[in-house]
C-alpha cells in the first residue's frame, strides 16, 4: 500500500512540475506585457528597511511566478486589513517543488507540520485614531501598487512609500475627488 502511495505522490509531483514548467513562462510573459500601475503615493523620504521576517520571502520572485495580491491577502470582513496567507496556501507549492535544503523551505515546513500560522510582521500600520479600511479604497478601483509602490520589484517588503501619512491620504482624496473632511478618517468622540 505505501508503494502505491509513493507512487500516486511522485505522479503528482511529476504533473505539478510540469505544470509549473509549461505555465510559469506564459505567467512571466504575460506579467512583463502587463501594464505598468502608477504609484499615486510619494515614496517615503527615510527609504526604511523591511522588518526581519520569520521566513525570508521575496515578492518579487512570487509575482514574477505570476501569484498576484489578491491570491495571498484576502480582505475578510470587516474589510479593515489585508490577511497574510495560511501556511497551507504557501504549502500548495512549496511542499512538491521547492528544494528542501533551502533555508527558507526549511523554516516553512514546522508552521506547516503544526499547522500553525506564519507570524508575519506587518510592514505598514495604520495610525492609531485614523478609521481606515482597503475594502474602501479597492472598491473605488485602487490597486496595491497605487499606494505600496512597485511590490513586485521588491526583494524585501519595506515601508517604501508615505501611505500612513495624512499629506498623502488627503493628497490622494483631492485629486480622486473623494471626502476629505475630517471625520472622513477620523473618528469623532
Amino acid at each position: 500500500m505505501n508503494q502505491i502511495k509513493e507512487s500516486f505522490v511522485l505522479v503528482a509531483v511529476q504533473a505539478l512540475a510540469l505544470l509549473l514548467l509549461t505555465t510559469v513562462p506564459l505567467l512571466a510573459q504575460q506579467a512583463a506585457t502587463s501594464p505598468v500601475i502608477q504609484q499615486t503615493v510619494p515614496d517615503n523620504p527615510l527609504h526604511p528597511s523591511g522588518p526581519v521576517q520569520p521566513i525570508p520571502y521575496s515578492h518579487k520572485v512570487h509575482l514574477a511566478l505570476g501569484l498576484t495580491c489578491p491570491l495571498c491577502h484576502t480582505n475578510p470582513e470587516p474589510g479593515k486589513l489585508m490577511t497574510y496567507p495560511a501556511t497551507s496556501t504557501c504549502m500548495t507549492c512549496h511542499a512538491a517543488t521547492v528544494d528542501k535544503n533551502k533555508a527558507a523551505a526549511q523554516k516553512l515546513d514546522p508552521f506547516a507540520k503544526s499547522q500553525q500560522p506564519i507570524p508575519w510582521v506587518r510592514v505598514y500600520t495604520v495610525l492609531p485614531g485614523v478609521n481606515w479600511a482597503h475594502r474602501t479604497h479597492l472598491q473605488a478601483g485602487m490597486q496595491c501598487e497605487m499606494c505600496h509602490g512597485q511590490v513586485a520589484q521588491m526583494e524585501v517588503m519595506s515601508e517604501a512609500t508615505s501611505v500612513v501619512t495624512m499629506y498623502s491620504c488627503l493628497t490622494c482624496h483631492v485629486q480622486n475627488n473623494a471626502k476629505s473632511t475630517c471625520n472622513t478618517c477620523h473618528l469623532w468622540p
